[in-house]
């Protein structure tokens, strides 16, 4: 599997991961059943893809781009589609999480670059 397919197949994981995770907030506590079965639909097809990766990427690392990228775009979902406000501090975190992803990518050798 090419170097490009792998991270192409974690982007995936990553966007339904996200569309997920909004469908949990508009499943409003699994009380409407759309949002619900789109949750529950992204998520497993997240982890089938997520898994996929795990032939090239080592575990920690791949869950660690996924975790960390999912958390910063739903953060900014949250922000843009729920008017969730981010205050100084989460946006410097966010910004730590963005430095570790790319510290990990650019520097580890855990991974073929």
């Amino acid at each position: 599997m090419a170097n490009a397919s792998v991270y192409a197949m974690l982007l995936v994981a990553i966007v339904l991961e996200v569309v997920g995770t909004t469908a949990l907030q508009m499943s409003q506590q699994f009380t409407r059943l759309g949002p619900s079965i789109v949750l529950v639909l992204c998520y497993v097809a997240a982890f089938y893809f997520l898994s996929l990766t795990l032939r090239v990427i080592p575990v920690g690392i791949a869950y660690a781009i996924w975790s960390a990228l999912g958390i910063v775009l739903i953060s900014a979902v949250g922000l843009v589609f729920f008017r969730q406000k981010l205050d100084l501090a989460a946006i410097i975190g966010l910004g730590l999480i963005i430095a570790g992803v790319l510290v990990v990518n650019l520097f580890s050798k855990s991974i073929s670059h």
